[in-house]
């Protein structure tokens, strides 16, 4: 790859100039690593430079570690991706949803099939995030802020327990009929935790981050490493930066409810660990986690046309849905530069990963920020990556 500094450096600058107090970006070609680079603050009250040994916020780019564990199972011929998830999560059986009658009304029917282990990674399933969209959405609000007060009270509260309660929630469309961010990857972490015996902390602990190397990676943060934390802010109307702690009580050390949606916190030497194993077909340093067939799969497009049509978020265009990651399949149609398959996924304070198993490419973006930017950020930095080989 030609230099990549006079291209990403700047743009990094820029983006702590009108964003984020600071971010980090790191990208691997090839099995070395060709550019490293730290701009900003951490903590901007601390007066704390973001390092390589900053701590972050992952939020959604979880979901592609706890795919991957799901996908480790199924290579050990612990389920099928088209058995019904009642086989494992019984509380899921004989599923309904929310259907609208002919006056617009929301009536509860029966599904005419069962959620199966593939909608949990695809997001077909039904299951939703909260919010005031539709009655389902309504119903897991009200679950989550119940959960809240609960854990607010000294109550563990565990993966698991979400699950059971969810589950009786009509489910917001006919299982694999539509595509719909939400719960389905922390039910799919509970899916895991059923199969393996463990919980998902232990799991992702000695079947991942332990062989990978990733001791920095986890959903509880240890209190010898809190002063590594980044900060989160929020943009507020005035266009200035608050710092922003409301969910860091699920990070405590003692915190019992470990999210495979959204939960985990790691550095970007740790999550490109992870990156470059998969851009090397599930191998890095003698440690497979997954085979190259497994990751194939992973990253090919599972949404047929019609439910292609509900993946429409304009930043992904030109992107499909693989087993919880994105998957780009139409250069023309997103204004890409890079190859066809290039996959991952982000996360809610901006975080960013892109894996490219054909070019052997990966990279790692971090930053703590809410709104996020990722759809001015992210493209932007794939295209100059992308325009370096």
């Amino acid at each position: 790859m030609k230099e990549l500094s006079k291209q990403l450096s700047p743009l990094l600058k820029s983006f702590v100039e009108k964003g984020p107090t600071g971010c980090a970006l790191s990208v691997s070609h090839n099995g070395r690593n060709v550019f490293k680079e730290y701009v900003g603050f951490a903590d901007v009250e601390k007066g704390k430079e973001i390092t390589e040994d900053t701590i972050y916020r992952i939020f959604s780019m979880t979901k592609v570690v706890t795919c991957t564990a799901a996908l480790m199972l199924y290579e050990r011929g612990l389920f099928l991706l088209n058995d019904p998830i009642e086989t494992y999560l019984p509380e899921f059986s004989e599923p309904k949803f929310f259907q609208k009658n002919d006056s617009g009304e929301a009536t509860i029917v029966s599904a005419t099939r069962s959620i199966q282990v593939k909608d949990l990674f695809t997001m077909t399933s039904g299951l939703t995030y909260e919010g005031d969209g539709d009655p389902t959405e309504r119903e897991v609000k009200k679950v989550r802020e119940a959960f809240k007060k609960k854990q607010e009270q000294g109550e563990k509260v565990t993966v698991r327990d979400l699950t059971k309660a969810v589950a009786s929630i009509p489910l917001a469309f006919d299982p694999g009929t539509q595509w719909r961010y939400g719960l389905s990857h922390d039910v799919l972490g509970s899916l895991v935790e059923v199969i393996s015996g463990k919980t998902l902390g232990e799991f992702f602990e000695e079947e991942i981050f332990t062989p990978l190397g990733m001791n920095d990676t986890f959903f509880q943060l240890p209190e010898d490493k809190k002063h590594r934390f980044a900060q989160m802010y929020l943009k507020n109307d005035a266009g200035n930066l608050d710092p922003w702690g409301v969910l860091d009580s699920h990070y405590a050390p003692d915190a019992a409810f470990e999210s495979g949606g959204a939960g985990l916190l790691s550095t970007i030497n740790d999550y490109s660990r992870f990156a470059e194993l998969l851009a090397n077909g599930g191998e890095l340093d003698g440690v497979r986690l997954l085979g190259k067939k497994t990751v194939e799969l992973m990253t090919t497009n599972h949404l047929s046309p019609d439910v292609l049509a509900h993946y429409n978020w304009p930043y992904l265009a030109g992107y499909g849905y693989g087993l919880g990651v994105r998957t780009m399949m139409d250069p023309v149609a997103g204004g890409i530069n890079g190859s066809i398959g290039e996959f991952g996924w982000s996360g809610l304070a901006g975080t960013w990963v892109m894996i490219d198993p054909k070019e052997k490419l990966s990279a790692v973006y971090m930053q703590q920020l809410l709104p996020n930017l990722e759809e001015y950020h992210q493209p932007r930095l794939r295209n100059v990556i992308y325009g370096a080989i």
